[in-house]
């Protein structure tokens, strides 16, 4: 066996990161071929998706930013204002962002990320099922993976 001898490096380097990403995509593509046929479509193409509900003055009372890719809808944020709580805002965002990615982006599925202390019982409410559970992320904490298919 012949040993080699390799330096360490620490830092950003957009460069290397976009030859790390090709390459790992490329390695990807190989192994799968759900993601080498994938590749090119629209539906490889990741899109922005955000809504927002806004108060009488304007203000922002409930938000949602999410992305579709794959033909699936990936929530990332969802927030409601503490006076608004309980209004349906959640779910009408949640529900609007599901029937946008269904109906206007031809999404699938749905997943979201959660904390225990923010809403799991709410995306359950929803019809969300849970996947995973990853304790201490961060420390003390438990974040919850769930998903949803969009019939």
């Amino acid at each position: 066996m012949v040993s080699r001898m390799f330096r360490m490096e620490t830092g950003v380097d957009k460069e290397r990161l976009g030859l790390l990403r090709s390459r790992l995509r490329e390695t990807n593509d190989a192994a799968s071929p759900v993601l080498r046929a994938l590749r090119g479509t629209p539906d490889d193409q990741e899109e922005p998706l955000a809504l927002w509900a806004l108060d009488e003055a304007g203000g922002v009372a409930a938000g949602l930013a999410a992305h579709t890719w794959g033909r699936w809808l990936h929530v990332n944020h969802l927030w409601v204002a503490a006076p608004h709580r309980g209004a349906g805002l959640g779910s009408r965002l949640l529900d609007e962002a599901e029937r946008v990615a269904r109906q206007d982006r031809g999404c699938v599925s749905s997943r979201v990320e959660t904390w225990d202390f923010q809403a799991p019982g709410f995306y359950r409410s929803h019809g969300y099922e849970l996947v995973c559970v990853i304790p201490d992320y961060p420390e003390g904490v438990k974040e919850f993976t769930l998903t949803k298919k969009l019939g």
